[in-house]
């Protein structure tokens, strides 16, 4: 079976739940930016956010960081290379091919941010990555997971796509445990939370793929979320084509922005994060925390 990342690299049209998950992940990562005045950005590894593969930086380079990005599959970084090269921003990346992620080509302290996306799980040895990120770290490790007790990922363990979960490591979708490893490498939390909080289900499929396996034959419901109008696209929003999305996806944004208990968030978030910080790290000039 062809890896579903592979369509992607081509096909850029993600489905509602990735853009906004995209863009909901922009709005975090940029305030990290501007709190703690972050300029160097390490992405590894660079695959876990369904859709367009390689582009959850894009936000961090426009706003002027070095990006680097690493990715062990070979295929899919020719297309990241791409795709960065379609969005003119060559300049502010660096894309690397890294097959032992225990042991990052890196000096201590190198970046600002050492950051990952629902990646964990695919890693052969997570803790020792966790290890190396906090290593080349100057300042900041990022990491967010699914969140494992949200409907629609139960919906997809059991019912969906069950195979899936054969592939990963899901004890690493626990983001107490990542806490835990930055923890005993000495790195204090300054964030934790739940993050992706839209009024739909993550499951990770289209609407469309979804209903289907759910044995919804009817045409008239599927095609709501098929065809020319129903088209998402970040590379559209990056690209200048679509201006206008973002407002559009705000629309969706009320979940995430109501002052819930977090306790009761959880129960529909998409994703758990955390974001630790070194003690003994030298306040950034431009850091406002």
């Amino acid at each position: 079976m062809e890896p579903v990342w592979r369509r992607y690299l081509h096909d850029y049209n993600e489905g509602l739940g990735v853009v906004y998950e995209r863009l909901v992940l922009n709005d975090y990562l940029l305030s990290l930016k501007a709190k703690y005045g972050v300029e160097t950005v390490l992405e590894a590894p660079l695959y876990g956010m369904a859709g367009v593969s390689g582009i959850n930086s894009v936000a961090l380079a426009r706003a002027g960081c070095a990006v680097t990005l690493l990715d062990e599959d070979a295929e899919r970084l020719e297309g990241v290379k791409r795709i960065w090269h379609e969005l003119n921003l060559d300049g502010q990346v660096n894309i690397l091919r890294q097959t032992d992620f225990g042991s990052l080509p890196f000096d201590d302290g190198r970046f600002d941010l050492a950051w990952c996306w629902a990646a964990l799980w695919y890693v052969r040895d997570a803790e020792r990555l966790l290890a190396e990120m906090a290593r080349v770290s100057r300042w900041l490790v990022f990491v967010a997971m699914p969140n494992r007790i949200q409907v629609g990922y139960l919906l997809r363990k059991f019912v969906l796509e069950p195979g899936f979960f054969k592939g990963v490591d899901e004890s690493w979708a626990d983001i107490r445990r990542v806490t835990s490893v930055l923890t005993r490498l000495g790195l204090k939390a300054a964030d934790e939370g739940v993050m992706d909080v839209p009024p739909w289900p993550d499951t990770v499929m289209p609407a469309g793929q979804v209903l289907q396996r759910l044995g919804v034959r009817s045409k008239r419901i599927a095609g709501r979320f098929e065809g020319s109008g129903w088209q998402w696209s970040t590379m559209d929003y990056y690209l200048g084509r679509r201006p206008e999305l973002k407002a559009m996806i705000e629309r969706y944004m009320f979940l995430e922005r109501l002052p819930l208990p977090r306790r009761l968030k959880t129960l529909w978030a998409h994703h758990c994060y955390v974001l630790a910080r070194k003690p003994y790290a030298a306040e950034s000039p431009s850091a406002g925390g």
